[in-house]
């Protein structure tokens, strides 16, 4: 039922109640409040203390007005068996056509001391009349919106709540229920809504938590199946005559991990099943070697390869590489991006058109109608959690063939992220960093001192080289652009005097870049000040300084990125941070990079600090909606719904299942893809 026909609503407040996007009686349902209000917890009169929030219940004895200038004053004298005391309202002289005197009323309000009485009074935050609907309970605090008012919403969700929940029929199979525990549907609702005490709120959290996390692992899990039933992928053959020029030739051997994880990937592509993984590694820990075993299968089997990275710098970061890996092997390699000429872009689509180019890098140009492929076998994704599941698909449509995908992450991703947002996936983590590296040392100083100073010098008079970064974001772009340049000079020209100073940021063009980096690298520069440019894929090994300024301003994920562009040889390195932040969440990003390296702890720290919805900032588009569930806080249930939802699909066909098949149909941005389980 539409919610304007509800008694006592109408047209003009259904309008103010879409804007919750309550626009049916049975969107009450999933209206959650956001806190709750314990009216069983009440004060009598002679307890209040002054300067705390109360909750009394007490009889109106007397009611009076008062103006001064644009100043409206409304005072009720309120009574119980304790004792008597006034209550304020501030310009609202509706308030006394709504009391009565000798009724009952439910009041909310802070207890301040009033120097011209001497005497205790409340100032009044809401109010209503006492019934057995909204006293000795605990009652929800549901989010507002301008023109509605808490008492007014809360009546109409609980008129709403009884319509809908007498015809609710819980999708879940009683067998399930009972064996985890989970609540009735409409009972978990019902008491989410209005719980009776804590051990009610509690089983219907769990309830609804587990139905969070359930359909969306059910999904994934679906997907997963009708992936490997339905879609013939590519048996790629491991030939092993490009692969064998390119590893038998590496100055150093392979981790253990890297070795476990180039056979998964090998393993995955020689199957008919289309590849589908992800490859987690913290920063060092070698992913380049992990996509080139993939890259070189598919090329030795005569099919072209796709890497698309979220930025032009990270882009022509990879296209080097592959240049100076494939290059030699006689491998043609092709880079495109949106800021090339027209020509070129032209050029480059018709010789991967023709399958002349047979590993193309770029960005989400890649993914254009105009780009076609001849004979695309494999497509890398590099820091996946930046695009869209949209733009991952768009990838994979580029051929004629299902292709085979690996995901790249630098980037650590906490365990229930990576179930959420990879759920599809199989997963494969590189927990292991080359042997002979030397842990870095972190430091946060409030500022540069001379005997830190001093060390740096130390550490160039050795051959050794420094990073000094400076913040660079979109809003202050100008103002920071010019406080790097200007800090590159004041080095330059102040303490570094006799060392050479460079100045590396995104808004230079790449010719200037790789003129900059190339010096860098052949130690023509000993100090290289730079914007975030280099927090990926910058890969020196003398640098075993640097230096972060203003790192409140930068996020904990960014930090750990840019630390390990140090610390890539046998050398001991030190990051040193330099922020004289007060405010609590930068101080607790500070102290946990300074506490550890290990990228799996900050992730989880990051996680925490930020929650979900900013993890990965407001563009990423592959965050599930969760109703209730915390990512963090319920991974616990998360692993048991995924364990469930697993068991379940692969039985989805059940008939004792239909019902959570349609439940999952009402569910549009998880049903998606999945119309093939009819």
């Amino acid at each position: 039922m539409e919610i304007q026909y509800l008694k006592g609503v109408g047209p003009a407040v259904a309008a103010k109640l879409n804007k919750l996007n309550l626009f049916e009686t049975k969107d009450a349902l999933t209206f959650f409040p956001h806190s709750y209000q314990d009216r069983r917890k009440r004060k009598k009169i002679a307890q209040l203390v002054v300067d705390t929030d109360c909750f009394l219940v007490g009889k109106v004895l007397r009611i009076d007005e008062s103006t001064k200038g644009n100043f409206h004053i409304t005072k009720a004298l309120l009574s119980d068996e304790t004792g008597q005391i006034s209550c304020i309202w501030f310009n609202q002289p509706f308030i006394k056509k709504n009391l009565k005197i000798d009724f009952p009323v439910f009041l909310q309000g802070k207890v301040e001391f009033d120097f011209l009485s001497h005497r205790k009074v409340i100032k009044v935050i809401d109010y209503e009349y006492v019934d057995a609907r909204n006293i000795d309970r605990i009652v929800p605090i549901y989010p507002l919106t301008k023109g509605i008012y808490q008492k007014q919403l809360r009546s109409i969700i609980e008129k709403a709540l009884e319509l809908e929940l007498i015809n609710l029929k819980d999708p879940f199979p009683e067998n399930i229920r009972q064996q985890h525990n989970l609540l009735v549907l409409d009972k978990a609702i019902a008491y989410f809504h209005y719980p009776l005490d804590e051990k009610t709120y509690l089983a219907a959290k769990h309830r609804l938590v587990f139905e969070d996390f359930f359909y969306l692992q059910f999904s994934l899990a679906i997907n997963k199946l009708l992936t490997r039933k339905q879609e013939k992928g590519i048996a790629f053959k491991v030939h092993n005559t490009l692969s064998s020029q390119y590893f038998n030739n590496l100055p150093y051997k392979l981790t253990k991990a890297q070795e476990r994880v180039i056979s998964e990937v090998r393993a995955d592509m020689q199957r008919d099943i289309p590849m589908n993984r992800l490859v987690q590694g913290d920063v060092g820990a070698g992913k380049t070697e992990i996509a080139m075993a993939a890259i070189l299968t598919a090329l030795e089997n005569d099919y072209q390869v796709a890497i698309m990275a979220p930025t032009e710098i990270l882009a022509y970061q990879h296209y080097q590489k592959m240049l100076k890996y494939l290059l030699p092997l006689g491998i043609r390699v092709e880079l495109l991006v949106g800021s090339l000429q027209e020509k070129l872009k032209v050029r480059k689509q018709y010789l991967t058109a023709s399958g002349s180019a047979q590993l193309l890098v770029g960005t989400h140009a890649l993914i254009q109608d105009k780009v076609t492929f001849s004979n695309l076998g494999l497509a890398i994704i590099d820091e996946q959690h930046r695009f869209g599941v949209q733009q991952r698909s768009s990838l994979m449509k580029k051929s004629g063939e299902v292709i085979d995908l690996l995901v790249l992450t630098a980037t650590p991703i906490p365990r229930s992220l990576t179930l959420t947002l990879y759920g599809d996936l199989d997963k494969s983590i590189l927990d292991e960093l080359p042997p002979g590296r030397t842990p870095i040392k972190t430091l946060w100083l409030k500022k540069m001192d001379k005997l830190t100073i001093d060390y740096i010098k130390s550490e160039l008079d050795k051959g050794n080289q420094a990073y000094w970064v400076f913040p660079l974001v979109e809003e202050s772009e100008k103002i920071d652009l010019k406080a790097a340049t200007e800090g590159s000079q004041y080095l330059q020209n102040g303490v570094f005097q006799k060392y050479k100073v460079g100045l590396l940021h995104g808004k230079m063009k790449q010719k200037e870049k790789d003129v900059i980096m190339a010096m860098f690298r052949n130690k023509e520069i000993q100090v290289l000040v730079a914007t975030t440019v280099i927090e990926v894929g910058v890969d020196v090994p003398d640098a075993t300084v640097m230096v972060i300024e203003h790192g409140e301003r930068f996020g904990l994920s960014q930090l750990h990125q840019l630390r390990g562009r140090i610390g890539r040889s046998n050398k001991p390195s030190t990051c040193i941070l330099l922020s004289t932040t007060r405010t609590l969440i930068s101080k607790r990003r500070l102290e946990a990079l300074v506490s550890t390296t290990d990228g799996f702890k900050l992730a989880e720290v990051d996680l925490d600090i930020r929650g979900p919805g900013d993890y990965f900032g407001s563009k990423q588009s592959g965050l599930p909606t969760m109703l209730v569930a915390n990512l963090i806080k319920d991974e616990k249930i998360l692993l048991q719904a995924k364990q469930v939802a697993t068991l379940l699909a692969s039985d989805f066909r059940n008939p004792l299942y239909r019902p959570l098949i349609e439940a999952l149909k009402l569910m549009p941005h998880l049903y998606v893809g999945l119309e093939g389980m009819n």
